[in-house]
């Protein structure tokens, strides 16, 4: 086995524990389920280790339940939401009150009725009493007077076979309406007060648990080993932190509010109904049994899908940051196609259980109304038995009836909020997962010693160390190294060799398996983690900064110093003069805003070399006990290099350092030089010492070694030298854009910019409703023929109420007839049946239509997240530079945009459907039955619906309003998670929490005034639903008591119609999530509309044929589109031609990684040309252009996949496993790949964090390679490989070079020495240009920068 079968990196194994929560998942899978793989993958090792390693990386499963989301709730938070809780249910309590009110009407109604008809048939003698007109029956006649609705009324009362029935005179009636129906005021009035006060409550203290939570997570985030992350991907955590909480926070607020009130409905429905009549409550009882029953087994199914589609989705989410994180990478090789069919697949996943939660909901939904219309028969057959009996009045009946359809009818209203809440507890079992996990190394704790002084000697003694996510190899096995105090101490070694294990084992970033680490003397695992962390400053070898600006991130150094509370003043001088010894100040200053000047996210608007002057700036300013260098100066010109080695050489004086480098000219000076291999040191020494031994590390000194060219140039070498170009290469920018005669000092770029028309911003804002609804019914295209059909299945259940109005009207209207009980039995029965028989339409109806909008919501939000994704993966790069197109943010919009347009669609718009269904078609037989009323009653519609509209309005003035602050803190969240390793060491878990909780406080207070409004408009049009049934019924009696309408006429009209008043309320209750899904959809609907300038889908312009390779610059200017105040390139000269090997030499920041971003067409310049073949790049096909090119970038991306998997996005052709093998050998890395268990199969990790970087490296040349490009960029391809890899790399490199054009970026000059011309750049334009040996004869730039890397022995 090679040497590289023992690195630190290697990804030996592919499983996950099962306590973890969660599987190991593959991208290339099977589509319909995840790969999951159960395994202990540490029972080889002994127990003692296995703990350890399982320790670092376990997940044990948490079992949230609903009350457990308000475990961050304060004593305050507690008691007010305890009372609105009482609020909520006391609003839901006063609801079955009408029913009662209903009742006693419709028999006031129906007495009113009965006696109307009476008198047709029958005659009145005054002295005698009644006589029948048939056969002259007598009927006994007694006056009452007694005080009854609050004043004194004559009525009469006469018997009918032992029954008393009572005679009511036209204005006793209507006294009596106008009564009760003083009750729907002070009700309705009641509702509006505590429907405002409970929803405003909830949703406000939602917002600030759902807050705690998301901080509560990051913090728990924060504190993790870092064998939590190397099994998590920094995309999962951005998607739990955006859209799980969001998930939370609609569980805990609002939500609750509607399933409480309708709970309390449904409990005081059965209070009520038990005290009128408990004989008939207890028999309809059974239905409602049946009915919930239904309810919790769906509700569990629901629960179950809902969490299986979102943990599909979560992982689909960690791919879609990895890949907006490197766009670079993914345009270069127009993997777009390819990457978004990967992310499809995990949608489809989501999809698949989403489908099936939203056919439990339907079936669930549909047992609610067959519960609800098999009341309505159950009642009347039975209630007429009991009626004829006299054991129950007409009015006792028909409440009971109407209580138990009100409390089936609020469990019906619960089903889309409980699928709320069941995927809000589903959400949060997977975050408090992570918040209850105990870290083995906790930064948060306390415990620990803290030394009163620290020397700085370190000693591993015997250590033993395996990785947790690689189990199957030992890194360090007995390790033993004595670092002294004050002394520099340099690591050296092959790529895996457990150099920065070392470094990672110091931090405490890992456990030990075996042995101890020591520090003056004390085991580090006996130290308080967070105060050690404060005595080391680490510079990585890939530099991470965070979105903030070059001041702000260097006194991130000062955290856990006597500085860190300093005033601005003194903190602002350490950084000066850190910045003056990194040999920063000298680019900063060139700035505008100096050192405010803002990095971009991640630093991606600095230059690598600036980046990493900035890193060490942080690192030094503090001036720590321990100095970690890994690879500190590998990003770096040479100039710089040699000023920031000075720099640190003073730094490392009495401290001390430890440095790992492959550059070796960095560590001739160090005290100690220590010469790993396999995780064994080899040997050890100063610089001389070794060199005189003559081994490894002299071996790894001559791969280095670049020739002493001044002692050997001869002067015909100079006298050569003369001939070649002019090492000063004017450019002259006048002749540019016509200014050839113009004497202003303006600059080109200037202009340029100026002359640029401004792009038109599409504000979301401005799309109408009827716009996005267009836009979503396009997007929904294939499935519109379901749509269709499910809303022909709304349609049914509407007219299911209208049918409803028909039979119920029919039934009351029957007890007009008592005492003819023949009569009133055949009529009930008849009814009976047809409520039985409306029972199974509604029910199919309604399960089918839940059922089919379900399918095609969940169609629609896949396709909605893989259309956006594909639209992000379609911006040019310029998109990606603006602040508010961070990672974190789009990947947010990808989770919660797609989530909030399906809070619309699915089950809501199934029930937004029935409702309107319901409206419409009560409305339309409310004015053919009884025009009057129906004019009157439809006439208050407005209002409800308006109320809703303006409701929807103020929420997404909301959702606009929020858009910032919970992107810049989605964004925050992701930054940091991201950039794990870098926040632990530099112990910034408290600054970030600190500024994380500011964003959240900026939340809330953006968000109260809208909760506020909302909540009065939704208060205002629950109450008016009571005022409604009012007036209805005030209305309605004015004609019954005239003759005009008969009891029959007047419920079909109020049946159909305020029922659907009714209906119109329950629309309300969906406003939040119509308001957000607009929001969403206007944002979705404005990115889909963006067309970039560099267009990736675009089929359009020239496809070069036959391409030679030859690059040809003409005055080119530019500037960052973000930055456009500072000039990059002024005037940029250069002629590449066919087939030659150029090298770009310069400062960090002089435009050489901006001459390859332009070449690769990320950007188009302001004025000047780009040539391939004498063409300007701009008018080729894009694609077709970039397909001749193949990039290898300073830090090398690989993705979440298989190693073949990496290599084959290199191409689009099919390729044999020869032709890999083949690119992988030119790599150096195919013998390594071959000693991994699953070889080529082996999976690279998020990010390839499972490899080292000199194996990501060697991966992404071999990625290059296979392309077979005409062009080959190399922008420090080999500054990750060690000195052995490098040179066999080189090679490679070199021999692939051949019959292609190559353009290099190397700080590194060992590795273009052989290049056919070097150009040497200063200030965005090209200084001298020439041969290697040609350059150093004239003694210029080139030849300082060569004198600054020679090797030399040290006297």
């Amino acid at each position: 086995m090679g040497d590289d079968a023992y690195d630190e990196k290697s990804p030996l194994v592919r499983v996950e524990t099962p306590s973890s929560g969660k599987g190991s998942y593959s991208i290339s899978g099977d589509v319909s389920t995840l790969l999951e793989v159960h395994a202990d993958e540490f029972s080889h090792l002994p127990t003692h280790e296995a703990s350890i390693l399982r320790n670092q990386v376990v997940v044990e499963p948490v079992n949230a339940s609903f009350l457990s989301m308000y475990r961050y709730a304060t004593r305050t938070d507690a008691t007010l939401l305890i009372l609105t809780a009482i609020v909520a249910i006391a609003e839901g309590t006063i609801r079955p009150l009408i029913s009662v009110v209903f009742g006693t009407l419709t028999e006031t109604f129906t007495n009113y009725a009965r006696q109307s008809s009476f008198d047709q048939e029958y005659f009145y003698n005054s002295t005698a009493g009644f006589y029948s007109k048939s056969n002259m029956t007598f009927f006994n006649y007694t006056s009452y007077n007694v005080n009854e609705y609050g004043g004194p009324y004559e009525y009469d009362m006469y018997n009918m076979t032992g029954i008393q029935y009572e005679y009511i005179s036209p204005e006793t009636f209507q006294s009596r309406v106008n009564n009760l129906t003083l009750y729907f005021v002070y009700l309705g009035v009641a509702d509006m007060v505590l429907s405002y006060v409970s929803i405003y409550t909830f949703i406000d203290r939602g917002q600030i648990l759902a807050g705690r939570i998301r901080e509560y997570y990051l913090s728990a985030t924060l504190k993790q080993n870092i064998g939590y992350f190397d099994k998590l991907g920094s995309g999962e955590v951005t998607t739990r932190i955006a859209s799980d909480t969001t998930l939370i926070q609609e569980g805990i607020s609002e939500k609750v509010c509607y399933v409480l009130s309708n709970l309390s409905t449904f409990v005081m429905v059965f209070i009520l109904a038990f005290t009128r009549m408990y004989i008939l409550a207890f028999m309809m009882t059974s239905i409602a049994a049946v009915v919930v029953a239904s309810f919790f087994i769906s509700s569990g199914l629901m629960k179950k899908y809902f969490k299986k589609s979102m943990d599909g989705y979560s992982v689909g989410g960690t791919l879609a940051e990895e890949t907006i994180s490197s766009i670079r990478n993914v345009q270069a090789f127009s993997i777009q196609d390819r990457l978004a069919a990967q992310y499809d697949k995990f949608l489809e996943v989501s999809e698949h259980w989403g489908i099936r939660a939203g056919l439990s909901l339907g079936i669930m939904t549909s047992l609610v109304w067959f519960g609800c219309f098999n009341n309505d028969a159950l009642a009347f057959w039975q209630g007429t038995r009991f009626i004829r009996s006299g054991q129950a009045t007409v009015g006792q009946v028909i409440s009971i009836l109407l209580l138990m359809n009100q409390g089936t009818l609020a469990l019906s209203a619960i089903s889309p909020h409980f699928r709320s809440i069941t995927s809000a507890v589903a959400a949060a079992s997977k975050i408090f997962a992570t918040i209850d996990r105990a870290s083995v190394i906790d930064s948060s704790s306390d415990q620990g010693i803290k030394l009163n002084a620290v020397r700085g000697d370190i000693e591993l003694k015997g250590v033993k160390f395996i990785y947790p996510s690689r189990p199957n190899v030992t890194i360090l096995n007995n390790f033993d190294l004595k670092i002294p105090a004050g002394k520099t101490v340099a690591l050296v070694g092959a790529s895996g060799s457990g150099k920065s294990t070392i470094i990672g084992l110091l931090e405490r970033f890992y456990l030990p398996v075996g042995g101890e680490v020591l520090l003056d003397g004390v085991n580090i695992e006996d130290l308080n983690v967070r105060w050690l962390r404060q005595q080391i400053a680490l510079v990585s070898q890939e530099p991470t900064l965070f979105a903030c600006s070059i001041y702000e991130n260097i006194a991130h150094g000062l955290i856990g110093t006597k500085y860190e509370n300093a005033s601005e003043i003194e903190k602002r001088e350490l950084v000066v003069e850190a910045c003056k010894q990194a040999n920063a100040m000298s680019f900063i200053e060139t700035f505008p805003e100096g050192l405010n000047t803002n990095v971009g996210e991640r630093g991606f608007l600095m230059s690598g070399g600036q980046k990493q002057r900035i890193a060490i700036a942080r690192a030094i300013v503090s001036n720590p006990k321990i100095l970690l260098l890994d690879e500190a100066t590998s990003a770096l010109d040479t100039k710089s290099e040699g000023i920031v080695q000075d720099a640190l050489d003073r730094a490392a004086k009495n401290r001390t350092t430890i440095v790992i480098a492959h550059r070796l000219s960095t560590i001739k000076d160090a005290g100690l030089i220590v010469v790993m291999k396999r995780g064994v040191i080899m040997e050890m020494g100063t610089h001389n010492e070794l060199l005189q031994a003559q081994g490894e590390y002299y071996d790894l000194v001559e791969a280095q070694k670049i020739e002493k060219q001044k002692k050997e140039l001869s002067v015909q070498n100079q006298a050569a030298s003369n001939d070649e170009p002019d090492e000063k290469v004017e450019l002259q920018e006048d002749s540019v854009l016509g200014l050839a005669r113009s004497k202003t000092t303006t600059s080109v770029s200037s202009i340029a910019i100026a002359n640029t028309p401004a792009e038109e911003e599409i504000d979301e804002s401005k799309y109408s409703t009827w716009e996005l609804f267009v836009f979503l019914t396009k997007l929904s295209a294939r499935e519109n023929g379901i749509n269709i059909l499910a809303s022909f299945l709304s349609l049914i259940n509407g007219l299911g109420y209208v049918a409803l109005g028909f039979f119920y009207g029919a039934a009351v209207e029957a007890y007009t007839h008592i005492p003819d009980f023949d009569y009133v039995n055949s009529e009930i029965n008849k009814y009976a049946g047809l409520f039985f028989m409306l029972s199974i339409v509604v029910s199919i109806a309604t399960s089918g239509s839940q059922a089919l909008f379900s399918y095609a919501s969940q169609k629609l939000v896949r396709r909605i997240r893989y259309l956006t994704f594909r639209q992000i993966l379609r911006q040019d790069i310029e998109f990606f530079d603006r602040d508010e197109n961070t990672t974190g943010g789009l990947t947010t919009m990808l989770s919660q945009g797609a989530q909030a347009i399906e809070g619309l669609t699915g089950a809501t718009f199934g029930q937004i459907m029935n409702s309107v269904m319901i409206i419409l078609s009560g409305s339309l037989v409310s004015l053919i039955i009884t025009w009057k009323l129906g004019l009157v009653c439809i006439s208050t519609m407005p209002i409800l619906i308006g109320g809703a509209f303006f409701r929807l309005w103020i929420l997404a003035q909301f959702q606009g309003n929020m858009k910032n602050a919970n992107q810049q803190a989605n964004s925050y969240a992701c930054e940091s998670a991201t950039a794990i390793r870098t926040v632990l060491s530099l112990t910034r878990e408290k600054d970030v929490l600190e500024k994380y909780h500011r964003n959240i406080d900026e939340q809330h207070r953006i968000s109260r005034p809208a909760t506020n409004k909302s909540a009065i408009l939704y208060g205002i049009s629950q109450g008016t639903q009571f005022l409604i049934f009012g007036l209805a019924y005030w209305y309605g009696s004015t004609f019954i008591r005239t003759g005009e309408y008969t009891v029959l006429q007047f419920y079909i009209a109020y049946i159909t119609l305020i029922v659907g008043a009714q209906n119109a309320g329950m629309v309300l209750s969906y406003a939040p999530d119509m308001g957000k899904a607009k929001y969403a959809a206007a944002n979705i609907k404005k990115l889909l509309s963006n067309v970039p300038k560099i267009d990736t889908s675009s089929n359009k312009g020239k496809f070069p044929e036959d391409v030679q390779g030859e690059i040809e610059f003409r005055n080119v200017h530019f500037r960052y589109p973000t930055r456009p105040q500072v000039p990059v390139l002024r005037g940029l000269n250069l002629t590449i031609q066919k087939g030659q090997y150029v090298a770009l030499v310069g400062s960090s920041g002089c435009g050489k990684s901006t001459t390859i971003g332009l070449i690769e067409a990320f950007y188009r310049p302001l004025s000047g040309q780009i040539l391939l073949d004498g063409q300007d790049i701009s008018e080729f096909n894009i694609n077709a252009y970039r397909e001749q090119i193949a990039l290898v970038q300073q830090e090398p991306t690989l993705y979440a996949g298989t190693i073949r998997d990496n290599i084959l996005y290199g191409t689009k052709e099919n390729v044999s496993d020869g032709q890999i093998f083949a690119v992988c050998r030119e790599a150096n890395i195919h013998d390594y790949i071959m000693s991994l268990p699953d070889g080529y199969d082996t999976l690279c990790g998020s990010k390839g964090t499972l490899l080292s970087g000199g194996q990501k490296q060697r991966i992404a040349i071999a990625r290059a390679l296979i392309r077979q490009p005409k062009v080959l960029l190399l922008d420090e391809a080999t500054s990750a490989l060690d000195s052995e890899s490098e040179k066999i790399v080189q090679a490679a490199l070199d021999a692939a070079a051949k019959g292609r054009t190559t353009i290099a970026i190397a700080h590194r000059l060992s590795t273009i020495q052989n290049a056919d011309v070097i150009y040497v750049f200063e200030n965005g334009k090209v200084l001298e240009y020439g041969t290697h040996q040609g350059l150093l004869a004239k003694r210029s730039k080139y030849y300082e920068l060569v004198q600054l890397q020679a090797l030399e022995n040290t006297a």
